[in-house]
């Protein structure tokens, strides 16, 4: 009889008293006050890479975080689950019980297909298991602009070349009576180790669903190298080539790629295993960066007009300053620079409601536009069907001489895209969310 899984539905930014987690202590004694960081070593998958992709997502940040009676949860969404118990971290932009906000981005940025199964009748650890097998791709492909991972391993022969360490037990074993062989063991360096065979049996898992080789095409090339490096290769050796990964994760930091790649691999393969609800003793998971979720899926929108830096990737960066030596300082990333240099927008993507945009918010936009010579920005947020834009004039004079009055022509606006609140289903959803684009995007061209 299947065990009864316990589940529960939080949002991301914002309060729940800590008595709403009575049902379910074992699972927030794993995670409350615990770092990105520590989460990640614990199993859980953290997506984008931390510190690496998103400007917003740092090591320690917290998915519940205590503050008094209360748990306090950030930007991150995600499944998290332990034993029978389940927690779902959804979008404080959706509405009612299906959190179809955050799948829709998933689908925009991931460029998910419709061939996965995103059904919204599906479980939420098939739809968990399906976004880990899309990454695959990505996280290959980014490992491996390193080349293929080598290391040392220990190569077990038997013949008349000896050049290593005799294995006086096996010999006896495999050489008795004596006809001229040396059973003995090597150490030497390989491409076919431990890590590239559980890329292999990741590969070889994938390919066998029914979306499987759609998706490995995206990576063809590296998919050919992996198996051209891994001749050792076996079905059943799965297990072992499982249980010695776990045992031995990468931890230089030259290839974190293949950290991350790993990690992923081995949640791909641990599926059936590690299932919510499953009853198995080990955190589980995948959290997503909401902030770098929502700019990434801004940029799917508007990507076509203008320029996107990728802050922590260093793609686009821009310097604030040049000193008199020369020297270009003060690195900057503006979300979205417009490529019209003619009449330059800047616009900072802002996943928050609108009375939550200021303070800081308004000097970092006003010195990008500053630098740009920009005389109109934009803050790029979602908000509900009754909110209109909020245009804000930039003020000229003092209060010192009361001559303070907005000018006509400096100015930054709250620009806000529409989340449906009243679809019965996501393709009613994806529908309304298509139009609210429409809508949207009309200041940029």
């Amino acid at each position: 009889m299947p065990m009864q899984v316990m589940k529960m539905k939080i949002r991301d930014n914002s309060c729940y008293a800590k008595a709403d987690f009575s049902g379910q202590p074992e699972l927030v004694k794993r995670i409350a006050d615990k770092t990105l960081e520590q989460l990640e070593k614990d199993g859980i998958f953290v997506f984008p890479e931390l510190l690496k992709n998103s400007e917003d997502l740092s090591k320690d940040q917290m998915v519940l975080q205590s503050v008094n009676d209360t748990y306090r949860t950030s930007n991150l969404m995600g499944y998290i689950g332990y034993g029978d118990k389940q927690l779902f971290i959804g979008s404080r932009f959706s509405k009612g019980n299906n959190d179809h906000f955050l799948r829709y981005m998933l689908s925009r940025v991931l460029e998910l297909p419709n061939i996965v199964n995103f059904d919204t009748n599906a479980d939420n650890d098939e739809k968990l298991f399906n976004i880990l097998v899309f990454l695959f791709p990505r996280y290959l492909k980014a490992a491996m602009r390193k080349g293929l991972f080598k290391t040392y391993i220990r190569n077990r022969y038997n013949d008349e070349n000896v050049k290593g360490t005799i294995d006086v037990s096996r010999h006896i074993s495999k050489n008795t009576p004596f006809v001229g062989k040396i059973a003995y063991s090597q150490r030497e360096y390989s491409y076919d180790n431990s890590l590239m065979e559980l890329v292999r049996h990741t590969v070889e898992y994938i390919r066998k669903k029914p979306y499987g080789k759609s998706i490995l095409l995206k990576a063809k090339d590296e998919v050919n190298a992996v198996v051209n490096a891994t001749s050792e290769y076996q079905l059943l050796g799965r297990k072992s080539v499982i249980t010695d990964n776990l045992h031995t994760p990468i931890r230089h930091s030259y290839y974190r790629e293949y950290r991350a790649l790993q990690q992923l691999c081995l949640l791909i393969l641990q599926h059936r295993q590690h299932k919510f609800g499953s009853g198995v003793n080990r955190i589980y998971g995948i959290i997503f960066d909401g902030a770098w979720l929502w700019e990434e899926y801004i940029n799917t929108l508007i990507g076509e007009h203008f320029y996107h830096p990728m802050n922590k990737g260093g793609k686009g960066a821009q310097r604030l300053f040049t000193d008199n030596n020369g020297i270009k300082q003060g690195l900057i990333y503006p979300d979205f620079i417009s490529k019209d240099y003619g009449t330059r927008i800047i616009a900072d993507a802002k996943y928050k409601p609108i009375d939550n945009i200021g303070n800081k918010d308004y000097l970092q936009l006003l010195a990008y536009m500053f630098r740009f010579d920009a005389r109109k920005g934009y803050y790029l947020y979602p908000k509900s069907a009754s909110e209109d834009d909020l245009v804000l004039k930039l003020n000229k004079g003092s209060t010192y001489e009361n001559n303070v009055e907005p000018r006509n022509d400096i100015c930054v606006v709250k620009h806000g895209l529409t989340i449906p609140d009243s679809a019965g289903n996501y393709a009613e959803f994806e529908e309304m969310m298509r139009s609210a684009e429409m809508k949207f995007v009309d200041f940029s061209v």
